[in-house]
């Protein structure tokens, strides 16, 4: 194909640098999680990922068993990448991860090595590639010795089939512990990717925010609009086709209820306020703690990547904004009228 990139595409953003490691992400980066499977349009998908990276997003986040059905998310994102993006090859970071449920039997699931490493080769063939940029244990398996995965990791650096290693959905405490294994073996824990949002904030307390800054560990946070609960698409009702109103996923339609509905209006009046939209406020709030390197969006459509974007270009939050949007999510609503 004859795709070229934008040439000014890396004036668009300003890089975090990750943790106190040398890897800079964009401050949003595109996770191909919904919309990149055999279920969605193609066509859609490339446009997508050709516009995230005509506007700097250099981050595309995978894992196995994105789809549906699980792995067509890596063998579409390989087509496109061999049909368009393979001459610009080294100025993308790609990740992918393992630890969910992949395939039948003992050994297609968790956080042993035989898991990971099978997984990590099948990724990268559906890929094309030779290896990932980054490659992520996706979440703790309480039945593998936490010694054991970071061992597979350790064996996946060595054999250059990642140039970095992150963790997803572990606690604090073993995020430590892992960081601590992977140093002794001359390795560092690059990064977390930790759902966290205006309506998901255990990040906050648990401890994990304060371990990774003082570590020096990155942060890229999923979710960053709740599913798209964070958006102006359930603020009156839910609309037909949303995630929803669809009988599988993880976004139920009995969680949105009336009072959350209202907290979200709330929300959206705060957001409008400041001249964004509330998805626009979202992704700028979760971007406000400098523990945070990038924000994984979603998308259905390129149109949206280019809203999300605009995050980037508001102000800073006040001190006043950020007790009101405490207030609207901690408080009474008669205390938010």
């Amino acid at each position: 194909m004859s795709y070229k990139p934008a040439e000014d595409r890396y004036a668009k953003l300003d890089y975090n640098r990750c943790g106190t490691g040398g890897l800079k992400l964009p401050p949003i980066s595109l996770g191909l999680w919904h919309n990149f499977g055999d279920a969605d349009d193609f066509q859609t998908a490339r446009q997508m990922l050709l516009t995230a990276f005509d506007n700097g997003i250099t981050h595309f986040d995978l894992a196995n068993n994105y789809g549906p059905p699980a792995g067509s998310a890596e063998r579409n994102f390989g087509t496109i990448l061999k049909s368009d993006l393979a001459a610009w090859r080294d100025e993308l970071i790609i990740s992918t991860k393992a630890g969910y449920g992949m395939w039948p039997g003992p050994y297609g699931d968790g956080g042993s090595r035989k898991y990971l490493i099978a997984s990590l080769d099948q990724s990268l063939r559906r890929m094309g590639l030779d290896y990932v940029d980054l490659f992520y244990s996706h979440r703790p398996d309480p039945n593998t010795p936490l010694e054991e995965t970071c061992g597979a990791l350790d064996q996946i650096l060595r054999q250059g089939k990642a140039l970095y290693v992150g963790l997803s959905n572990y606690s604090a405490a073993d995020t430590r512990k892992a960081f601590d294994i992977l140093q002794k073996d001359g390795h560092r824990l690059l990064i977390h990717q930790p759902k966290y949002s205006m309506l998901v904030r255990d990040v906050e307390s648990n401890g994990l925010l304060d371990a990774l800054g003082t570590l020096g560990v990155g942060c890229i946070v999923f979710c960053p609009l709740a599913q798209g609960l964070l958006t102006d698409k359930y603020l009156k009702e839910i609309p037909a086709g949303s995630r929803a109103a669809k009988s599988h996923g993880f976004l139920k339609k009995e969680t949105i209820t009336d009072d959350l509905r209202k907290r979200l209006v709330r929300l959206n009046e705060i957001a409008a306020q400041r001249g964004q939209s509330l998805a626009q406020m979202a992704l700028r709030w979760v971007l406000r703690d400098g523990r945070v390197t990038s924000a994984l969006i979603g998308a259905s459509r390129p149109e949206q990547i280019l809203q999300n974007l605009k995050a980037l270009s508001a102000d800073s939050f006040t001190d006043e904004q950020l007790e009101r949007i405490d207030s609207v999510l901690s408080g009474s609503l008669s205390e938010n009228a």
